[in-house]
């Protein structure tokens, strides 16, 4: 290969390379999209907390808070700066390890909508911040050992807020992001999530 081929070469792989992201990425795109994804999740509060959230009337267990997040979400770009979302997110289980050997298991999920800002970075690489509202349900299992203690299910409407990144490559969407569902000052979920979507 003689010196010109090779110069001609390397200037076309070099212009391949600059270009290629903005030919995979959605360059200004607004529309439709929508995905799903996983992650983890953690409780902030600590055991008295805990026992209050429930009305436990106890402090004596321990938490085992971390467990597996599935999520989905459907959401409209109304311009490369502003997104609405509604979602729906599986929180996962806390544990509550009794003194006396008795198990509690407290289940939650929430739906809502958020509203998303969103900062391009590059064509391909956008970072966003999200707040909304979130309908939230917790469902206890158990009694910590004692029977005569009615634990309560729990449920409302509280803030749900968050930060992420989203890579963009049409008409795929990747993002991982952290969000805070924040169902009252005794029980706040944090959630890391890795997700997977699609545009159209």
């Amino acid at each position: 290969m003689n010196i010109k081929t090779l110069l001609s070469a390397s200037v076309a792989t070099a212009t391949l390379v600059a270009t290629a992201p903005s030919a995979w990425a959605i360059d200004g795109a607004k529309g439709l999209y929508l995905g799903v994804g996983t992650g983890f999740s953690s409780l902030k509060n600590d055991e008295s907390e805990v026992g209050d959230f429930i009305e436990s009337g106890s402090e004596s267990f321990d938490l085992d808070n971390d467990d597996n997040v599935f999520k989905g979400f459907v959401g409209y770009e109304f311009t490369p700066y502003f997104a609405t979302e509604i979602f729906y997110a599986d929180l996962g289980r806390t544990r509550l390890e009794g003194n006396s050997g008795a198990n509690t298991d407290l289940e939650s999920d929430a739906y809502g909508v958020s509203a998303v800002g969103q900062l391009p970075i590059t064509p391909w690489f956008t970072a966003f911040a999200k707040a909304g509202l979130a309908k939230w349900e917790t469902d206890v299992d158990g009694n910590l050992g004692n029977a005569s203690v009615n634990l309560k299910d729990q449920d409302g409407t509280d803030p749900v807020y968050g930060v992420g990144a989203q890579f963009n490559f049409a008409p795929f969407l990747i993002r991982a992001e952290y969000e805070r569902y924040d169902f009252d000052s005794d029980y706040q979920i944090d959630t890391f999530t890795a997700s997977a979507g699609w545009r159209f």
